[in-house]
């Protein structure tokens, strides 16, 4: 597998057919008429198109950007855009695991995520508008009447419609409660909207004829809070009864926001009924907006993970070619001038970033594989322990990939040195653009509080816990004989720590200390993350040891490196193996600190008044 200037691809395949045994969905009717040969050609495909349509426009997005023109409320996109949008669509990435019976291609999570990751390490912001589309059709496909679907699924699948998602007002962002949009029904069946939304990604674009707009208000009379708020479809374009486009809908883009990163994809106001004949269509029923939307939203935080670990890898991958062609001091004393790869600090920071960003596709893909399992199994057994998975992990690859993508991408500007703070060289454009992803689609302190309370602590009999923690002593007892004790221990004892911890916050709970409880959610969320990254390490190596001791063998120094020189495979197995000790050796341990913070139960952040910090502005 050549090396690409945005992902390992040969690591994708190696989590996907080796760790994960993709091929045993094939078990499943959803997937029976798939074969390794199938999702080989998708991933090399979806890899040509990111290559060659979305990298080469990325510096576009950031340097271009968008056009908006506040007289016709419309945005330009930048012209290379729309030919990665077209090659993207016309391949059928937008569909690839919408089920066949809908009109899509039926593939599984896991391939779709895979492709993904492609994609967003290519032109993040280009994908955001490919992406919101499929999340779109799925609660259509949901949730939708017979006549919403007809109406709007044909030009979605096609790619000819666009797709948003449109929660966020001025005075309700994370509080969704508080929104003031309206719903009020007429005689038809139809809702006139009026409202404000701000921050909405693909709110107004030209790559697609039509936008739809899944838009969260409250339908008039009914009570105040999430409980009654409804969910509506409410397109750019009216449709007529042919399903050609009427005239424009009572809505319209006011603006768009001026950002740090992300700058080709439109972040947009909206403006809902400002005539008041903004016509939508409820989707599912009355006051179960909030039900719809979580469906999509935790779609999306998933999604939010992959666009992490993708924008990382980009940063890693160049990271790696600009060392390897900068010559730069001497790695031994008086000895040549040699690439900065070979000084031992370089590659402890490119080890810290490989081990990172294999961690991270190791997680997403994992989380990935058991959404597939829980919505094609007909085992009840296993479906519900894959659903306990995707449940206890989706904040962690919302919250814990995000968090690590701001330090990866700045340890690779760290590998450029002055160069990588210039936007002559892509990585500060990686690092500006991954920023927003610890903040959008519920910021990382909303979903260490759902992983906390929701996914652990509340979850009866703490199952969700429960099924993780014996997937994770399945993998200790395995490596046990075949991974030196030395890495195992550490990950062995560190379970032992998190048991502690929640044990102590299932008592606080108990008695009904909440302000601790929520003075350690994040610190809980930020510990899980790097034991649960040590684990799939340690998971790992039980397969690339035993791989490369049958290719490698006793081999050490000249004829070591000089095997590896040339066979691509040693090469990847030895650096697999490497990356995996040297994230439970280096980084890791970080995580007992973590544990001793939570332990100590501070109340600083408790007992702080706003005076401790406004005193200051007193003066």
């Amino acid at each position: 597998m050549s090396l690409n200037p945005l992902v390992d691809s040969r690591d994708v395949r190696f989590i996907m057919f080796e760790m994960l045994e993709l091929e045993k969905l094939n078990r499943f009717d959803h997937f029976k008429d798939f074969d390794r040969s199938v999702y080989e050609d998708t991933l090399a495909l979806a890899e040509k198109i990111a290559i060659d349509q979305f990298y080469t426009s990325n510096a576009d997005g950031d340097k271009i950007g968008l056009q908006f023109n506040a007289k016709t409320n419309e945005v330009k996109v930048p012209e290379s855009f729309h030919k990665g949008f077209k090659a993207h669509i016309e391949a059928g990435f937008h569909s690839l695991s919408i089920p066949t019976e809908e009109g899509g291609m039926g593939m599984p999570s896991i391939v779709s995520m895979a492709a993904a990751e492609y994609f967003n390490a290519g032109n993040t912001s280009l994908t955001m508008y490919c992406g919101s589309i499929t999340g779109a059709m799925y609660i259509i496909m949901s949730f939708g009447s017979e006549e919403v679907k007809k109406m709007f699924l044909p030009k979605m699948l096609t790619g000819e419609w666009g797709g948003t998602m449109c929660l966020t007002e001025p005075s309700a962002g994370s509080d969704v409660g508080a929104l003031k949009s309206k719903a009020v029904k007429q005689a038809d069946g139809t809702y006139l909207i009026t409202g404000q939304k701000i921050f909405i990604s693909n709110g107004e674009n030209d790559l697609v004829s039509n936008n739809i707009h899944p838009v969260l208000a409250r339908i008039e009379g009914d009570p105040e809070g999430t409980k009654g708020i409804s969910i509506f479809i409410v397109p750019k374009f009216l449709i007529k009864k042919d399903g050609s486009l009427g005239e424009r809908n009572d809505m319209a883009c006011t603006g768009i926001e001026h950002k740090m990163g992300l700058k080709g994809n439109a972040t947009s106001s909206l403006s809902f009924g400002d005539n008041g004949k903004c016509v939508g269509y409820l989707l599912g029923k009355e006051r179960e907006g909030m039900k719809v939307m979580f469906m999509l939203m935790n779609a999306a935080r998933i999604h939010t993970g992959v666009q992490a670990e993708a924008v990382s890898s980009a940063a890693y991958m160049h990271a790696i070619t600009y060392a390897r062609n900068r010559i730069q001091g001497e790695a031994v004393p008086k000895g040549p001038k040699s690439p900065i790869i070979e000084h031992i600090d370089v590659k402890r920071m490119l080890l810290y970033m490989k081990s990172s960003v294999e961690a991270m596709r190791m997680l997403t893909l994992f989380l990935a594989i058991h959404e597939d399992i829980m919505h094609s199994s007909p085992d009840p057994e296993e479906v519900k322990e894959a659903t306990a998975i995707v449940e206890i992990l989706t904040p962690i690859v919302k919250a814990g990939i995000s968090d690590a993508a701001w330090l990866v991408t700045a340890e690779a500007m760290q590998v450029y040195g002055g160069y990588g703070y210039c936007s002559e060289y892509p990585v500060e454009q990686y690092a500006r653009d991954c920023k927003v992803l610890s903040i959008y689609e519920g910021t990382n302190g909303i979903q260490s509080l759902d992983l906390q309370m929701r996914k652990i602590l509340m979850n009866p009999q703490q199952y969700n816990y429960a099924i993780l923690k014996k997937r994770m002593t399945e993998t200790i007892n395995k490596a046990k004989g075949i991974v030196d004790d030395k890495y195992i221990t550490p990950v062995e004892r560190g379970l032992q720590k998190l048991d502690e911890i929640i044990t102590m916050m299932s008592t606080q709970l108990m008695e009904m200390k909440i302000a601790q409880l929520f003075a350690n959610s994040t610190p809980l969320q930020q510990a899980m993350f790097p034991l649960i990254s040590a684990w799939l390490h340690l998971w790992s190596m039980t397969i690339t040891i035993p791989k490369m001791k049958a290719l490698v063998g006793d081999l050490k120094g000249a004829d070591r490196q000089k095997l590896l020189a040339n066979n691509a495979e040693a090469a990847y197995y030895s650096g697999r193996v490497l990356s995996s000790q040297f994230y439970i050796a280096s980084e890791f341990p970080k995580f007992f600190g973590k544990v001793e913070c939570i332990m100590n139960n501070d109340i600083s952040a408790i007992v702080a008044s706003a005076d401790v910090f406004t005193g200051a502005l007193k003066e």
